[in-house]
């Protein structure tokens, strides 16, 4: 009898699945290998803390998982905090008893960089008043020209 993984282990590994280089937002998390819809890819991982500690701290790398928890992925064993945002992401993530996890939202093809959306408040604070560098919104800049 072939085991099922369960939904929230995941099933790629870096390096040997998934690689960080360049993209379009400086350093990207990229796939190596084709990907499937629905695939648990990776965890994000970090220090829990708490608002209050959160506020002090401030950063890219927080990840709200409640109203009074953040992971702070700052740590350089947080391959995940490499998947930049994207208006059209190929990637989603979903909270399970606190943790994050990043899933395939579609077929990935190796080469393809791994991107999610980052929600209203990050896009508001942090993407909105340099622009959005996502392929979608670089495309309909340059259309606007």
């Amino acid at each position: 009898m072939k085991t099922k993984t369960p939904k929230n282990i995941p099933i790629y590994k870096y390096p040997q699945d998934l690689a960080t280089k360049r993209g379009v937002n400086g350093l990207g998390l990229f796939a190596k290998v084709p990907m499937k819809k629905g695939d648990c890819i990776i965890e994000y991982i970090g220090e829990v803390i708490n608002d209050k500690e959160a506020n002090n701290r401030g950063g890219r790398y927080l990840f709200q998982t409640s109203k009074d928890r953040h992971i702070d992925g700052t740590t350089r064993s947080n391959i995940a905090r490499y998947i930049n945002h994207s208006c059209r992401p190929n990637c989603e993530v979903d909270i399970i008893k606190g943790r994050v996890f990043v899933y395939a939202k579609r077929k990935i093809e190796p080469g393809e960089e791994l991107a999610y959306d980052y929600g209203k408040e990050y896009w508001d604070e942090h993407i909105k008043p340099k622009g959005c560098g996502c392929v979608k919104c670089v495309e309909k800049r340059s259309l606007v020209k």
